[in-house]
């Protein structure tokens, strides 16, 4: 069995090695893989910045899907043949997230994807909406799922409601898609024109290059007649939250999804508590909502963004390419 491996971090040392092929046990099922897609996540396990004690070697991604070709014994919920993909969590099936739900992540806390055939539980997979190609269904375990969740189960997201989606990203994207299912109006920033005509054209009211408009949140401001957005899906982090707090109405919510400026910065706490803001941390989501959001996603007939799809053995390049932020949407993996 083909599998990468990070056997020492860089993008570079990424390694295609062989591996015996994994053994069926109890309640576990073989999926033989048809495409992955990257997140930032990956970038930053792969070099070693998301977790630098990470038990070496590692297989990395968590994003995929595949079909599966093998059950063992007692499996009841999926049956040869069928396309799945795998949760994030393998053991999130629903409830609250804990800390160890938390240490059942794929390609971090336990071996990911990026394989020839993933051993999975069966409770650890999901079946994908039948219209999506493998590329689209692979993009849906992370940053769909993480979307929704920001969006309709930790908000409350209705008809009418405005949302701030930053840059163009997986999430970002997904976050545009939905809101425009549920009647929301979007406003989009970005660095770039180009991408800008892009996401408008997909139906986003407003948006915003915030290269040429540092102080991006007085003008969601008054885009908004000063009262400020309902929600913000927020992947900047520390650089980015205090013009979101400034774009965000009172009583409003702020998702912290992403860290793509960094971890740590000054935060204006004062605005939290006197906007009434809720600030919420969004990492992924339950298989329970991932089944809520293929329903949605297979009755609209959604399709999610890929911008680009490799082969298995150029997975470097398209790390090089995601490091680069040129991407829109996802970029994915073909097996």
């Amino acid at each position: 069995m083909k599998v990468y491996e990070i056997q020492q971090f860089g993008i570079d040392t990424l390694k295609l090695t062989e591996r015996p092929d994994p053994q069926l046990s109890y309640g576990h099922v073989l999926v033989k893989m048809r495409a992955a897609s990257l997140n930032y996540r990956d970038l930053m396990v792969v070099k070693g910045l998301y977790d630098p004690k990470l038990a070496l070697p590692r297989i990395p991604f968590s994003d995929g899907v595949g079909a599966v070709v093998a059950v063992g014994e007692g499996v009841t919920r999926v049956k040869v043949g069928d396309r799945v993909a795998g949760l994030f969590f393998q053991k999130w099936i629903g409830g609250e997230l804990t800390q160890e739900i938390a240490q059942s992540a794929l390609g971090g806390a336990i071996e990911g994807i990026l394989a020839e055939y993933a051993l999975l539980h069966e409770d650890g997979v999901v079946r994908v909406p039948e219209h999506l190609t493998d590329e689209e269904a692979a993009s849906l375990p992370c940053a769909a799922v993480t979307a929704w969740n920001a969006l309709f189960h930790a908000g409350n997201l209705k008809a009418g409601d405005t949302v701030l989606v930053q840059g163009t990203g997986g999430v970002s994207i997904f976050a545009l898609q939905f809101a425009l299912l549920a009647g929301a109006k979007v406003i989009a920033t970005s660095s770039s024109n180009e991408k800008l005509e892009r996401v408008r054209k997909m139906g986003a009211a407003e948006t915003i290059n915030y290269k040429q408009t540092p102080e991006w949140g007085s003008r969601v401001r008054e885009l908004t007649d000063d009262k400020g957005v309902d929600y913000v899906v927020e992947v900047g982090g520390a650089r980015t939250l205090s013009e979101s707090l400034h774009a965000v109405r009172h009583g409003g919510q702020i998702s912290l999804i992403g860290v793509l400026s960094g971890g740590k910065g000054e935060v204006a706490t004062a605005a939290i508590l006197m906007k009434n803001v809720r600030v919420q941390g969004i990492y992924v989501g339950s298989r329970e909502m991932f089944a809520a959001m293929n329903s949605a996603i297979a009755l609209h007939k959604l399709r999610p963004v890929v911008d680009r799809v490799y082969p298995f053995h150029e997975v470097p390049e398209a790390l090089k390419y995601m490091e680069s932020g040129s991407h829109f949407g996802k970029i994915c993996i073909r097996f």
